[in-house]
């Protein structure tokens, strides 16, 4: 019954923030420069024990927009594999050296990926269908990766620091939840963007795990 009714106030609690988001969609996104977007997190704090980690989950989320920018209208695929597997193995060398098990961090690092494609994806085919939502601007590629590989370094060091909450199912998927509907109604998130979010926060709760 305590975990019943822990879990309605929770999504109780969810759907007020729910109620409160301002609904944005892609095409407001797009109207706001890539920078502007990013820039947005800082001001407002997710809620919850794990709210740091989502707040960096969606600051990546949110570099994306830089990312498909930096893209979109050049020949620089979405996929980049090679690109992806670098990244992976940083994020097992740095996991292993923070004392993290690797594998779980792997798999939440892929998370991520797959989300900004997502993302990526996702504003690709909005501004073909609407040329006039594309940016004007192309930010350069090599500095968000730079910003990237900050944020890579800042969430390793929040799954350390949350290890033994997300190890714990029902304590974590509560303040997931929070986190994530509390970020989301902060941060606005349209409907692709929160698609995002909750395919990069899959693995939250099981990444504690070897």
């Amino acid at each position: 019954m305590k975990v019943r009714t822990m879990m309605t106030r929770c999504a109780a609690i969810a759907g007020m923030f729910g109620a409160a988001t301002v609904s944005a969609t892609p095409q407001a996104m797009a109207a706001e420069t890539p920078a502007s977007v990013s820039s947005t997190v800082g001001t407002a704090r997710a809620i919850g024990r794990l709210g740091t980690l989502t707040d960096l989950v969606i600051q990546r989320l949110q570099v994306s927009d830089e990312v498909a920018a930096s893209k979109f209208g050049t020949d620089s695929p979405i996929e980049d594999p090679v690109r992806e597997q670098q990244v992976l193995d940083q994020v097992r060398a740095q996991a292993i050296a923070v004392g993290l098990a690797p594998d779980a961090a792997v798999a939440f690092f892929r998370d991520q990926i797959t989300a900004s494609k997502i993302v990526q994806s996702g504003l690709f085919a909005l501004w073909t269908a609407n040329p006039e939502q594309a940016p004007t601007t192309r930010p350069d590629l090599t500095r968000i990766r730079e910003q990237l590989d900050r944020l890579t370094t800042n969430l390793l060091a929040e799954l350390k620091s949350t290890q033994h909450l997300r190890a714990e199912p029902i304590p974590c998927a509560v303040n997931l939840v929070l986190a994530n509907a509390s970020g989301t109604a902060l941060q606005r998130l349209d409907d692709l963007h929160r698609q995002a979010l909750r395919t990069a926060t899959h693995s939250v709760c099981r990444s504690s795990r070897t």
